[in-house]
This record gives C-alpha cells, sequence and structure tokens, in this order.
C-alpha cells in the first residue's frame, strides 16, 4: 500500500506550522499529501506553496468542490499545479453537500451527480489540449447566443493529472469507477465494503471494460497508537462526539452522506439515533449512542499489534493507498505516530 495524509492549511494552530508538517512527512517517506478545502482555506494555494516546499511526494486537492469554480478554471488550476509540480499534481473532486454548497457559497447543490459528470468530462477535454466545445446539462461551452467560438488554452499540460473523485453515494461510487482514475474514500469498514462501496466501483468500472486494477483505492482514518487497554478506552471515548458530530452534524437536515454511509454498513438505526439526537441539539446524547465498535471499525486507532492487524485487513479489503490522519497534540507527536504507521505499513508489504 501506498502511504498518505490529508491536512488543512488552516487547520494548524499557525500556518507555517502546518507546512513543516508536510515537509517532515515527506522526509518519513510519505507517498502522497492530499490537502483539504470544505469551508476552510483553499486547495491550489497551499498546494502551490507545499510544491514549492517538497520534491519527490506527490500532492493532491483533497477535495476541490465542484460547482465553486467553472470546469474550465478547474483545468487550469489542475495544469498549473502539475506543470509547477514537475507532474506530482492530483486532482481530487467532490460534490460536497447542500449546506456548505448553499449556505456558503450560494450555489445550488441541485444535481450534484450531473456536475460532477460534466466538470470532469470539461476537464479532461482541455487537458487533451484541443479547442473546447461542450454541450451539456449543466454546462454549455460555448455560452449560446452570442458571437463566442470554441478556445483553447494559451498553456498545455505537461504531465498526466490523475482524476480522483471523492463518493460515498452508490451513484457517485458508479462514477468513480467509471471515470476517475482514483476514489477517495471515507467511513470505510473493510468487512461491509464489498456490498457498501466496491460493488457500486465495480459497475462503474465495467461500463469502460475497465478492472480494479485501474482505479487507486484510496481511503482514510484516524491512527492513534494506545500504550495499553485503559488508554485504548479513554482514546475511544473521545472519539465518539466527533463520530457523532459526523453522523448528525454533517451536511443538511435532509442530507448527510457519512450517515448514510455507515447505515449501508450495518449500523442504519443508531446512525439515524445519532442524527436524530444532534438535529434536536443533544450533543452529548447523541455522542452516548456512538458505541465502541463504530469507532474502531472505520479507525486505525489502538494497540501497535492491533493497528498492525487493522492495517493488513485494510490491505487484504482492496485498498491500495491508505490515507493516515495522524493523532498528537503537537507537531513531534503528530509526525511521531505518523512514522509509526508508516513503518507499519512497509512491514506488512514487506519492504523493510
Amino acid at each position: 500500500m501506498r502511504t498518505a495524509t490529508t491536512v488543512e492549511a488552516s487547520g494548524g494552530e499557525h500556518w507555517s506550522r502546518q507546512a513543516d508538517f508536510v515537509v517532515e512527512a515527506e522526509k518519513l517517506g510519505l507517498d502522497v499529501c492530499w490537502v483539504a478545502e470544505a469551508w476552510g482555506s483553499d486547495a491550489p494555494s497551499a498546494l502551490g506553496f507545499y510544491a514549492a516546499r517538497t520534491d519527490r511526494m506527490l500532492l493532491g486537492s483533497g477535495v476541490i468542490q465542484v460547482g465553486t469554480r467553472t470546469p474550465v478554471a478547474v483545468a487550469q488550476t489542475a495544469i498549473t499545479l502539475s506543470n509547477l509540480s514537475g507532474g506530482r499534481f492530483l486532482l481530487g473532486l467532490g460534490a460536497s453537500g447542500p449546506q456548505v454548497m448553499e449556505g456558503l457559497h450560494g450555489v445550488p447543490f441541485a444535481r450534484p451527480l450531473a456536475r460532477v459528470r460534466e466538470t470532469v468530462e470539461i476537464v479532461h477535454r482541455v487537458l487533451d489540449g484541443g479547442k473546447l466545445a461542450y454541450s451539456g446539462g449543466e454546462f454549455t461551452i460555448p455560452l449560446p447566443g452570442g458571437d463566442a467560438v470554441p478556445m483553447r488554452l494559451s498553456t498545455r499540460a505537461e504531465h498526466a493529472v490523475p482524476v480522483y473523485l471523492a463518493a460515498l453515494s452508490p451513484a457517485m461510487l458508479r462514477l468513480t469507477g467509471e471515470l476517475a482514475d482514483g476514489w477517495l474514500g471515507t467511513s470505510f469498514v473493510p468487512e461491509g465494503a464489498g456490498d457498501a462501496y466496491f460493488a457500486h466501483l465495480d459497475e462503474g468500472l465495467a461500463r469502460r471494460d475497465r478492472d480494479r486494477a485501474e482505479l487507486d483505492v484510496c481511503q482514510g482514518a484516524e491512527v492513534a497508537f494506545a500504550a495499553d487497554e485503559d488508554a485504548l478506552a479513554a482514546m475511544v471515548a473521545g472519539r465518539k462526539k466527533e463520530l457523532a458530530f459526523s453522523l448528525g452534524g454533517m451536511g443538511s437536515a435532509s442530507t448527510n452522506f457519512y450517515n448514510n454511509a455507515y447505515s449501508r454498513q450495518g449500523w442504519a438505526e443508531p446512525a439515524a439515533e445519532v442524527r436524530e439526537r444532534w438535529q434536536a441539539g443533544d450533543r452529548d446524547g447523541a455522542a452516548a449512542l456512538v458505541t465502541d465498535e463504530m469507532v474502531l471499525a472505520t479507525t486505525l486507532i489502538g494497540t501497535e499489534p492491533m493497528v498492525r492487524a487493522r492495517l493488513r485487513v485494510w490491505r487484504d479489503a482492496g485498498v491500495d493507498t491508505v490515507r493516515l490522519y495522524p493523532a498528537g497534540g503537537t507537531l513531534d507527536a503528530r509526525l511521531a505516530t505518523l512514522a509509526r504507521a508508516i513503518e507499519l505499513v512497509r512491514e506488512i508489504d514487506g519492504t523493510s
């Protein structure tokens, strides 16, 4: 398995400290660093800065929210970052959700599947370098009714730009298998991934006569090492409110893709109850409904032997790139956790 992490440029106490983490992660041998956007800092600006500070590691947008920029602007960003970094850029795209899209950006969330499909198709055409003419349900280029004619960018992509899609719903997973080079997933339970995720990915792959080997399955989870069972119990208890937020607070009152993903993997009843409590304002009550199993199944938290065993399960389930979110209250602590996790991945892959 390759190793990766995800950072948000504005997520640390100091911007420079997050950049230091990225630089040191490369020295540890990390393969990929994804930069999140969410509702904080934008991803491309930070990626350009990190590209200048690193030499080997791949850098990806994890993710650019489709609909906040035109598809051609996305393609321009991808070409610029790829060329500047010497071909180290991965373009990660996602539909986001109604709260961020409508509540923050003021753009409609409706028809996310069509918006993502057409954006990827347009990005691929721009990357090919020809004049762009596109007619879809969401985008028409050139805009009809005027004097505009098809154009091409004056810059060219000097390297291939792999496209990854963040997907949780069955329809978006099928689209990922059909159009993307990689899948950025979360809320992953390897024991239930066949029906919840891979069946839909494989259906999409089959539409283009592709197989799983042509898709980089990139899954992420927090990694933390507990000294003993008592420390582990405290860790798990501390993560329950975070998971309750994902199940109850992410998305909108009617749309929560994280909750739906947990529901498809065997926790439909508790996930619904957590969401109901959270939406009613009972945050502590929502967290109390999250079980230890729910936390452990979707994270890489445990004693070192537990984490090692869990990484093997992830690998055997079909994960190609494991995205590690290292726990730690300081930069040194996060890097120490990341270093241990990278070594475990190398160990189970027989590379050290």
